[in-house]
């Protein structure tokens, strides 16, 4: 990946340059699955950690649980989560957008004063497009795109994953830049676009 493409995917809609990695273990939780799914997500999130050189834990000291994980089939059962409104501002005016939106997929970040990624809640609303999703490729994307902050229109034209030998993958481009976005030199948050530099330059020497 050049320079400007490594931007572009930190370059949100309004012009703005966003970095920023986990800045503490993820420990995750999932809602909503059996347990043949929870082994996928489990494995999904170690994988991509050990692929990051980042830690995954049990519990989290602040929160319990930092990656949250949501499966439901009715927006309206947010509302009903005990708590989760203390996690999300303004809930009820969000699950009102999404529903009026149609959305079937959401994910809201928290930062720590550094400006790194302290929590991330993943809202998945199983509509008739996410039941045709294999497990494994729905996770795997979702576990992509909660390891770094990335622009509100990275993946809009391009996905995450590719196949392999009928394996869903990381695309190389994708992980690259993860295990890049890593490096324990960088900082853990950028607001300037400068910063893509620096991991092209990193994703260059590893390769």
């Amino acid at each position: 990946m050049d320079v400007a493409q490594v931007e572009g995917l930190f370059t949100r809609s309004d012009g703005s340059f966003a970095f920023a990695r986990w800045g503490r273990p993820i420990c995750p939780v999932v809602f909503g699955v059996e347990d043949a799914t929870l082994a996928v997500v489990k494995a999904a999130i170690s994988a991509t950690c050990e692929l990051a050189g980042h830690e995954m834990g049990d519990m989290d000291a602040e929160l319990g649980s930092n990656l949250m994980m949501f499966f439901f089939s009715n927006w309206a059962e947010l509302m009903e989560v005990p708590g989760l409104e203390k996690l999300v501002p303004d809930l009820a005016s969000q699950v009102a957008r999404l529903e009026a939106g149609d959305a079937n997929q959401y994910r809201f970040f928290r930062f720590d004063d550094r400006g790194a990624i302290k929590a991330c809640f993943i809202f998945l609303c199983m509509d008739r497009h996410l039941r045709e999703v294999p497990a494994q490729t729905l996770v795997l994307s979702q576990i992509a795109q909660a390891m770094l902050l990335w622009s509100d229109s990275a993946f809009q034209d391009r996905s995450p994953l590719m196949m392999v030998k009928e394996a869903t993958v990381l695309h190389p481009d994708i992980a690259a830049l993860i295990r890049a976005a890593y490096d324990p030199v960088l900082p853990v948050a950028a607001g300037d676009a400068s910063h893509a530099l620096r991991l092209a330059a990193r994703i260059e020497v590893a390769q």
